[in-house]
């Protein structure tokens, strides 16, 4: 059995696990639509002038029939579209990806820097660091999803990425 003065010693256990998992939590963010889970919408700041941004995010559909992002729209762009990128001769091209990203049931699609991505067109203003950008995004199936892209320096880390797909 322990005292009073023992089990005191042992309050500050909880207080740091908060102070470290706080600014985590507040960064890291995941929504459920059905059977789909949005994980951790982000994109990168913007210098001023800069047309177009490129958002980042993870899909994962838990239902049983295959799910399309097809783009979406934001207050702070003239639209959100799909792009792919390749690499052929050593020149990297980009271009709009008609009918968006399939999601088959059980998989997960990750749209990533160097990667699938969407593309805020249009900017109609710059990302700054630390501030969300609205955004709806609109599914085949699910209907049209109001998410936030959190604009962030850095591509979220791992601890990061498994935090937002606990659900």
């Amino acid at each position: 059995m322990t005292s009073p003065s023992q089990r005191a010693g042992w309050a500050w256990i909880p207080a740091c696990a908060f102070i470290l998992v706080a600014p985590l939590a507040a960064s890291a963010h995941a929504d459920d639509v059905g059977p789909l889970h949005i994980g951790h919408p982000w994109t990168r700041p913007t210098p001023n002038g800069a047309p177009t941004a490129a958002g980042y995010l993870t899909v994962t559909n838990h239902g049983q029939t295959p799910d399309r992002l097809l783009g979406g729209a934001s207050p702070l762009a003239q639209s959100i579209e799909p792009h792919t990128m390749s690499v052929s001769g050593g020149v990297m091209r980009m271009r709009m990806l008609a009918g968006g990203y399939e999601i088959a049931p059980g998989a997960t699609l990750t749209l990533s820097p160097m990667g699938n991505h969407l593309m805020f067109v249009g900017l109609k203003r710059p990302f700054k660091a630390g501030e969300r950008v609205p955004a709806t995004l609109s599914f085949a199936h699910a209907g049209a999803v109001n998410v936030e892209f959190v604009v962030q320096t850095d591509a979220p880390t791992s601890s990061m990425a498994r935090h937002t797909d606990m659900k």
